[in-house]
């Protein structure tokens, strides 16, 4: 576990809930990752039979455009924000003033997470990254987007329509990615399971040899189970 927790920047209480809430929607994901699983040595057919390349290349790419366009979004809502904050009402000054800030401030710790979650295989900084980019940066868009009052002028318009589609793609890509993540680890988990509960049977153990035992059906690959 403190292997574990040096490698990451989330708290062990907050990597554990995460860890959670991604087995909730998926699967029962005692893995590693949660600090369910005791260190033992890996399986010489584990390589072969759970784990694959898990990390995704289009949500990496999406990462690394909205992070290069983001600066471009914070200078062209600023300009925007200092030439309408006259014509606003006092609440809607408020309200404006404090969603920048929010997004400002949350967009960064939401691209860290999800280049540390995809790159890493990391649920917990994966799954942070999904609550982040669905229930603050969705919600604060479509208020600057779709409210009447907030006064949104063209510039706007454009540059909160791009940062929304970066933002779709982004949790619809990682979405999958984290489903396909738990389960995988989940399959590595119970695979080492099966190895240790084979030690039990040594004689048939050496018989069989290390690359013959016959994994249980939990146990596949995501991948091989939809084929």
């Amino acid at each position: 576990d403190a292997a574990m927790a040096a490698h990451t920047p989330l708290p062990r209480n907050l990597r554990r809930g995460l860890v959670a809430f991604s087995g909730s929607l998926f699967s029962d994901n005692k893995t590693q990752d949660s600090g369910a699983a005791q260190s033992s040595p890996a399986h010489p057919c584990l390589p072969c039979l759970a784990h694959e390349l898990l990390a995704s290349l289009p949500l990496q790419m999406m990462l690394y455009f909205n992070a290069c366009y983001f600066p471009v979004w914070c200078l062209a809502e600023g300009m925007m924000l200092q030439l309408k904050y006259h014509l606003l009402p006092g609440y809607y000054q408020f309200l404006l003033v404090t969603t920048f800030l929010i997004l400002l401030l949350v967009e960064g710790s939401r691209l860290y997470l999800g280049y540390m979650g995809n790159l890493q295989e990391k649920v917990p900084e994966l799954a942070g990254f999904l609550l982040l980019s669905f229930l603050i940066q969705l919600p604060l868009l479509l208020f600057l987007l779709t409210d009447s009052k907030v006064l949104c002028l063209p510039l706007e318009l454009a540059v909160h329509s791009l940062l929304l589609a970066f933002l779709l793609a982004e949790i619809v890509t990682a979405f999958l990615v984290l489903r396909t993540m738990s389960k995988q680890l989940a399959a590595q988990f119970y695979l080492r399971q099966w190895e240790e509960g084979s030690r039990g049977l040594p004689g048939q153990a050496a018989r069989e040899g290390p690359c013959c035992k016959t994994p249980p059906v939990h146990a596949v690959s995501p991948c091989r189970e939809q084929h």
